[in-house]
Order: structure tokens, then C-alpha cells, then sequence
């Protein structure tokens, strides 16, 4: 059974994306038949790992995802690339249970036959999120270290256990990760402490530092770890996925 991630945090600019993009392809790197699916209309996803976005979102038009579904340059990686279209992106967003319900069986169908389907989402707390959420199996929260850091975190992982009611015994918390990590910072180290305090374990030790290659990666159309390989970046990454397959 795949494991199925949703990379979620209703504030923008904390590294979701690129957490999800990285990750998938460190998953990809380390043999896993991974997938990676772009949820958030922005597209950053699929622009970040060079491809196009679709005319049309095919859960919406009710298009099986295999159809869908693209290749990407790393090897064991495919991409469900994301869409611009106003109506798709509206369709998506519609908070109607019978239209959410047929979303999530869409998303668990074609969770099969991987190993890992990594959802990136749109920076909100609306259906959309709430529905990959639903289709997941765990629940991954980059969070910026930054003074608003624990106020937004409440609200996300209030989200999250309104899920775990819902859909009982489907949905856990895979980890939170701190992202944009400066040491030399004393509100970092802050951050860093209360978070790991109040939450424990569910904090994942690696740490994402702030490294200007990072963001010059989706640029080119790359993750880091593609891009460049030995970068302060690229090795939290690499780490941050040890210690996820170390999950299992």
C-alpha cells in the first residue's frame, strides 16, 4: 500500500512546495516508485520540475489519472501536473461532500501501484486541502522559522485532527519540518526549541537550511538535488528522506 503524504500549511512562503518537489525526488533517487501531485493552482510543482501545466484538471473531468499521469526527468518519478484553468480550480475547490468523496477515491485509485504519492497543496485550509487530506495517509507540515510559526501550526494541525475524526484510522502526522533555518538567528533557535517542546517527536531532527540554491533550483527546472547536489540544501534533503523511509 502506498504511502500517500500530503505536504499542507495554509501560509505561503514556508517551503511547501519545494519540500514536496525535493522530497519526491529523493524518494525517486532512492528507489521508490514515487508520484508527485500538483494540487495547488499556482502550478509551482510542476513548473518546478520543468513541465507544463494542463489545459484541464483530470479530476475533475473525471480522466483516470494513468492517463494523466507524466513521466519526469528522475528516474521512478511521475507527475499529475497541476492546472490554471478558473473553472477546473473552482470545480476543485467545491465544498459539495458527494464532489469531495469522488476527489478522494480519484486520488486513492491512483495512489496505486506506488510506493509513495507525495499531494501538494494550495496554501489554505480550505476543501481542497481538507480533501487531500482525506485521500492521506500522513500528513507532512513545513513551517518557516519564523515569530507567526506556532499561531499557524495550531490552525493546521486543528485541520488535521478534524480529518482524523472524520476519517478515522486512514490519516496520521508524518512529521512537521522546520524550513528556511538560519542558526546564527536567535528567533530560529526559538522556533526551533518551542516547536520540538511542544510537539516532540513529530518534528523531524533534519532541518532545512536557508540556501540561495534552494530557490534558484525550480529555475531551472530542477530540485536541488539535481541542481546542485552538494549543496547545504541538497544534503538536508537527502536526510530529511532517510529519516522518512526510516518511518517504515
Amino acid at each position: 500500500m502506498a504511502r500517500v503524504l500530503c505536504v499542507a500549511n495554509q501560509k505561503g512562503g514556508v517551503g511547501k512546495t519545494t519540500t514536496a518537489i525535493n522530497l519526491a525526488v529523493g524518494l525517486a533517487k532512492s528507489g521508490a516508485h514515487t508520484l508527485l501531485v500538483d494540487l495547488d493552482p499556482q502550478c509551482n510543482a510542476t513548473s518546478g520540475l520543468g513541465a507544463k501545466p494542463l489545459n484541464h484538471h483530470p479530476l475533475v473531468r473525471k480522466t483516470p489519472l494513468v492517463e494523466a499521469i507524466v513521466p519526469t526527468g528522475t528516474p521512478g518519478l511521475e507527475l499529475l501536473a497541476g492546472c490554471r484553468n478558473f473553472e477546473d480550480i473552482e470545480a476543485l475547490a467545491h465544498g459539495d461532500p458527494a464532489h469531495a468523496a469522488q476527489l478522494r477515491q480519484q486520488l486513492v485509485n491512483g495512489a496505486a501501484g506506488y510506493d509513495y504519492v507525495l499531494l501538494d497543496c494550495p496554501p489554505s485550509l480550505g476543501k481542497l486541502t481538507r480533501t487531500a487530506l482525506a485521500a492521506s495517509t500522513e500528513v507532512i507540515m513545513p513551517i518557516q522559522c519564523e515569530y507567526y510559526a506556532m499561531e499557524g501550526l495550531a490552525q493546521m494541525i486543528q485541520v488535521v485532527r478534524d480529518v482524523i475524526k472524520t476519517y478515522p484510522n486512514r490519516l496520521a502526522f508524518g512529521g512537521i519540518i522546520l524550513t528556511m533555518y538560519d542558526h546564527t538567528l536567535e528567533l530560529t533557535r526559538e522556533v526551533d526549541e518551542e516547536v520540538r517542546e511542544f510537539f516532540g517527536e513529530i518534528v523531524f531532527e533534519t532541518v532545512i537550511p536557508r540556501d540561495p540554491l534552494v530557490c534558484e533550483a525550480p529555475s531551472h527546472g530542477k530540485s536541488v538535488l539535481d541542481h546542485a547536489p552538494r549543496s547545504r540544501g541538497a544534503r538536508a534533503y537527502a536526510e530529511l528522506c532517510r529519516e522518512l523511509l526510516e518511518q517504515n
